[in-house]
């Protein structure tokens, strides 16, 4: 464990706009954990650092000094339904998020908003038939269910240590099956939440220039990346993830979660390094992509997430927001104001939580 740090801006209110809850039978974490040590550096991303991340947990972290007012749980393939049609089974973790959501919002706690907002799974390759779940979706949220991710399906690399993610489709964004069914997010007043890395990006923003209507949100920067064969020329690696950003900001109806730069797909020399990183250390490292993000989407289109209980493997979640808040310390009020709470309040409409 590191130093303990003193909080930085204690009193601002903050939206965590991207965390999951999960617990992992303790025989598929051992399985996943071999999965490890089979992988390089740069393994399965999604390889959680803990079996348990539930409401006491997550809330110890949203109380451990940073005035955190409300959290928004995305899909993490965790609480599925054991029975029924599988492409029903995802609707258990909406179930299980919208409970937990009333746990804190019963009053019975000390807590914030948790799960004040839900994004859930649902494989619109089903086309039509997509409707009826997304419909199910939201009636299981009970007024909390924003959109749909997907994430398994998604972030794709040829290369299997760069992912490890055996059930992700290539070129998924541009199928016409997958597109029947994203058309009804429109309809329903659904966002889509996107996990890509950055060789995939085009696909994204030919899906924002076919449904114009439709709010998506571009998670983790944007997947850059910098392992594997992706780590051979760093500066011209960032300077190609900064371009294709450019492309997908010019969308004016794609925002962005500013987060995951505590995963391996970088190659950050701060990833769960020990003794972990302060959060000066993660500011330093982080900083031209943060920096990027907000000159290209504007803090209007862009938002803080933690990612955790994921990028717990490399730094607690008080230094996370302090790095985050190191980085923009020279920022204006309204610009803080829109990046830590503002824009995720809005977009995922998580309303008069912070007045």
């Amino acid at each position: 464990m590191g130093i303990l740090e003193q909080i930085i801006d204690p009193d601002r209110p903050i939206i965590d706009a991207h965390h999951h809850l999960w617990m992992l039978p303790d025989t598929l974490f051992e399985a996943l954990s071999r999965r490890k040590t089979e992988l390089s550096r740069a393994f399965l991303p999604r390889l959680p650092c803990q079996t348990r991340y539930l409401f006491d947990e997550f809330a110890a972290d949203t109380n451990s000094g940073h005035k955190i007012v409300a959290s928004v749980h995305v899909d993490a393939h965790s609480m599925y339904r054991a029975d029924g049609p599988r492409e029903w089974q995802s609707i258990g973790e909406i179930e299980f998020a919208a409970g937990v959501a009333a746990i804190a919002e019963s009053g019975t706690f000390a807590v914030p908003r948790i799960c004040a907002a839900i994004v859930g799974n649902v494989d619109l390759r089903l086309g039509d038939a997509a409707a009826p779940i997304l419909e199910a979706h939201i009636r299981a949220g009970g007024g909390r269910y924003r959109g749909v991710r997907g994430a398994e399906l998604m972030a794709y690399d040829p290369d299997p240590t760069i992912i490890g993610q055996p059930n992700a489709v290539p070129g998924l964004l541009l199928d016409a099956d997958f597109r029947r069914g994203f058309k009804y997010l429109e309809s329903l007043g659904l966002s889509f939440d996107a996990w890509l890395l950055e060789p995939q990006l085009s696909e994204l923003i030919d899906l924002a220039r076919a449904f114009p209507n439709i709010q998506m949100i571009l998670n983790h920067c944007g997947g850059p990346l910098g392992v594997g064969h992706y780590a051979a020329a760093p500066r011209q690696r960032f300077e190609r993830w900064r371009a294709a950003m450019r492309l997908v900001a010019e969308q004016p109806n794609v925002a962005i979660k500013i987060g995951g730069l505590g995963l391996p797909l970088l190659g950050f020399e701060t990833f769960a390094h020990e003794p972990p990183s302060t959060s000066i250390e993660l500011a330093n490292e982080w900083r031209p992509y943060i920096e990027t993000c907000i000159e290209l989407f504007g803090a209007g289109r862009a938002m803080f997430e933690s990612n955790f209980p994921v990028d717990a493997r490399t730094c607690s979640y008080r230094v996370l927001w302090n790095a985050l808040k190191r980085v923009v310390s020279s920022a204006s009020e309204t610009e803080k104001s829109a990046l830590f709470s503002g824009t995720a309040e809005r977009l995922y409409r998580i309303n008069d939580i912070c007045r």
